[in-house]
């Protein structure tokens, strides 16, 4: 699962012990060596996704970048800015290392508080495996920071995996480490905000129409189907509602 350039179970002993923050910032050199970081796969399956249905952006926004393993993605679908934010420094320091490119910058903020300067600047904004870093009390915050960074009639994309069945051996797998996630925070600090089963469809759906957006999902078929027929992986396509601006070119009817 890990190879022999990630890091060791000391270091990631020690990252689960510090903050968030923290324990990116220890971890960010060998981030990109660990299974933790989106499999290109994924971005594949979304890139291809967006570009099928919407075409090209103007600006684009990651949230939680990371070491922009998204913003790669965003150069490619972006005509102009790309904007990657992030609460690690250290993680930060890999993504503009990764992503030398003039039309790129990197911010660092909370997510849950994005800068009143990124306001009305974008019209695709994506994120990756970033969510569970967000307690659901949280997400009202985090939901609206991207709706006031969007323009109008911009997309706010992220992919998002269908429920576990409980007789599952994987259920049991995440259940466990949520459950021990819960036991260390109770326990230790500072807390180390990261679970598993806080993000579904349902609720999250929810929360962004009352940030202000407009919400469909589309299967991502790359990942197949369920026995039940319904998809592994669906893309989450929120939209800033108002009225249509130059920007996204869609292709197709709306919906």
């Amino acid at each position: 699962m890990f190879t022999s350039h990630g890091p060791s179970v000391r270091e990631l002993a020690v990252q689960a012990l510090s903050s968030v923050e923290r324990g990116y910032d220890l971890l960010a050199p060998k981030f990109d060596h660990t299974p933790f970081r989106t499999p290109d796969r994924m971005l594949d399956a979304v890139e291809e996704t967006l570009a099928e249905r919407e075409g090209s952006f103007g600006s684009g926004l990651d949230v939680c970048c990371g070491t922009g393993a998204g913003t790669g993605m965003l150069r490619r679908l972006c005509r102009d800015r790309v904007t990657g934010v992030d609460l690690s420094a250290g993680m930060l320091a890999e993504a503009r290392r990764a992503h030398p490119d003039p039309r790129v910058d990197f911010v660092r903020a909370d997510a849950r508080a994005l800068p009143p300067a990124l306001a009305d600047s974008y019209d695709l904004a994506v994120s990756f495996g970033a969510f569970g870093h967000f307690l659901p009390s949280e997400r009202p915050a985090l939901f609206a920071g991207v709706h006031a960074a969007l323009r109008e009639g911009g997309l706010f994309a992220f992919p998002i995996g269908a429920p576990i069945p409980p007789a599952h051996p994987l259920w049991w797998a995440v259940a466990g480490f949520d459950a021990a996630m819960r036991v260390r925070n109770a326990v230790w600090r500072p807390p180390f905000v990261m679970y598993y089963r806080t993000f579904p469809l349902g609720p999250v759906r929810t929360d962004l129409r009352t940030a202000g957006f407009t919400v469909e999902t589309v299967p991502l078929a790359h990942f197949g189907h369920r026995p039940s027929g319904a998809p592994n992986w669906r893309l989450v396509l929120a939209r800033k509602t108002g009225p249509t601006r130059q920007g996204p070119v869609r292709k197709g009817s709306a919906e």
